[in-house]
């Protein structure tokens, strides 16, 4: 499917609602806007082999808009209009509706903080006026009222550590991160780099007066580091806070001793991730784990006192529902803290676009129902949601949790309420102005061997950035 549009800056998320429609490589949209004073008027030409439609629809700006807001409007009109053209045309509902954003809570956030809607209409309007499924729409509700705790500070940051390293790289990944034994001679010196940003982040932080709310180490898969490794990155971070994560993704990294080092540092959530509990799975899709390493780790996790994740990923190569519910009801019996359920996205960079492994996305959907549904039954809530390019049926991944186990972090990284500073390769650091509700981003570069090469450049970029 092709889009051209007389507005470029439609041009992308144009783009990115027709790809949620599938491919459709025979359907050429054209798109272009008019304006009648305060009336816009969008035209649609629709081409299909021999078939050719015309559409228009119209809608009226408020004079009372800013320019921002006025050009946000503007765009979700156009969305929705080309929506309603491709829905009607090849009889298909997409979950999501016109929505094409990673954050679908923070869209239904910004439209109650700008007094579009009042909050106890969230699950109306996002069905009535941008198609979103009535259960999707209850979901983002569910989710915004579990929400508890989100303080809009702008001298409030988090701290962002990124390890780009695996130990092998799985079939489904399109993360920049290396595997360890390709890097092996330059983790030390990458490390060096990472203490040595760290310590630029703690003098801008003293400057600015920042006060650190939490701490997350990414990647990767932080926990195929060393002990010792961990300890000397810790060693460099004393800041009071009120949680620490660390993902420890692949069961087969996880020791005692580093699980040691970690509480020791006052770590106070993991996650340890099985993603399915079909071993053949496993294999399929490049992980190495055996069921009994994921239980062992649990089991050392536990008994040290983490709040423990676990992810799981619907719609993997070889499974149909039946395998997914087994998955489901293991990590049930198990009871982690937090449970993330992902629906595979398939991108350009995963190995799994270019492999022989055949996609079968006709049971997604129901793994998502049904595991909304046992979780719920089970006593967990949702409490964060966003989207990814190229999930199956375009779906979303979610989080949930029991008793009061939220992972703030999460909420935050989701609803972009705090300012985030990253280290090290791949890390983004964003910049949240509350006041002036606006988010300015800064990337450092993606790979090790850049990184360490430029490490001075990030450093300066840096200072520069939160000066």
């Amino acid at each position: 499917m092709t889009v051209s549009t007389n507005v470029e800056e439609y041009l992308t998320e144009l783009q990115d609602l027709c790809k949620l429609f599938g491919e459709y490589s025979d359907i050429t949209i054209t798109h272009t806007e008019e304006r009648n004073d305060e009336n816009y008027v969008d035209r649609f030409i629709y081409e299909r082999g021999e078939v050719k439609k015309q559409f228009a629809y119209s809608y009226k700006l408020s004079k009372t808009l800013s320019p921002l807001r006025a050009k946000s409007y503007r765009k979700r009109m156009v969305k929705n209009h080309l929506y309603s053209l491709l829905s009607k045309e090849l009889k298909v509902n997409l979950p999501w509706g016109s929505l094409t954003g990673v954050r679908p809570t923070k869209f239904a956030r910004d439209l109650v903080a700008n007094g579009e809607i009042k909050d106890y209409l969230i699950p109306e309007i996002l069905t009535k006026d941008y198609f979103v499924s009535p259960s999707r729409a209850k979901l983002v509700d569910r989710i915004i009222k579990h929400q508890k705790g989100i303080i809009q500070n702008d001298n409030m940051v988090d701290l962002y550590i990124n390890i780009p390293i695996c130990p092998s790289r799985c079939l489904y990944c399109s993360f920049i991160s290396s595997e360890m034994a390709m890097v092996q001679d330059k983790v030390e010196t990458y490390i060096d780099c990472l203490i040595k940003e760290i310590q630029c982040v703690k003098e801008i932080i003293k400057k600015k007066s920042y006060i650190v709310r939490n701490i997350y180490m990414g990647g990767g898969t932080p926990s195929v580091l060393t002990a010792q490794q961990l300890d000397r990155i810790f060693s460099q971070i004393h800041f009071s806070v009120d949680e620490i994560t660390v993902e420890c993704g692949r069961p087969d990294t996880i020791t005692a001793k580093k699980l040691d080092v970690l509480k020791k540092h006052n770590v106070t959530r993991i996650s340890i991730n099985p993603q399915t509990f079909c071993e053949s799975t496993l294999k399929r899709i490049g992980r190495k784990q055996k069921n009994v390493q994921v239980l062992d780790a649990y089991t050392m996790a536990l008994e040290r006192d983490f709040v423990v994740n676990m992810d799981v990923i619907a719609g993997l190569p070889g499974e149909k529902l039946g395998i997914f519910k087994r998955t489901m009801n293991t990590l049930l019996e198990l009871c982690p803290h937090n449970i993330t359920v992902h629906t595979l996205s398939v991108k350009n960079g995963a190995l799994l676009r270019n492999s022989q492994e055949v996609i079968d996305d006709r049971d997604v959907e129901s793994m998502i129902d049904y595991s909304e549904k046992v979780l719920t039954e089970n006593g967990y809530k949702p409490y964060y949601l966003y989207r990814q390019k190229n999930q199956l049926k375009g779906l979303e991944n979610v989080g949930y949790f029991r008793d009061n186990y939220i992972c703030m972090f999460n909420v935050e990284s989701m609803e972009e309420t705090n300012t985030i500073i990253g280290v090290g390769a791949g890390a983004i650091s964003k910049r949240v102005f509350n006041i002036e509700k606006k988010i300015d981003r800064q990337p450092n570069v993606k790979f090790i061997e850049d990184y360490i090469e430029r490490i001075d450049e990030m450093i300066e970029r840096k200072k520069e950035f939160y000066k």
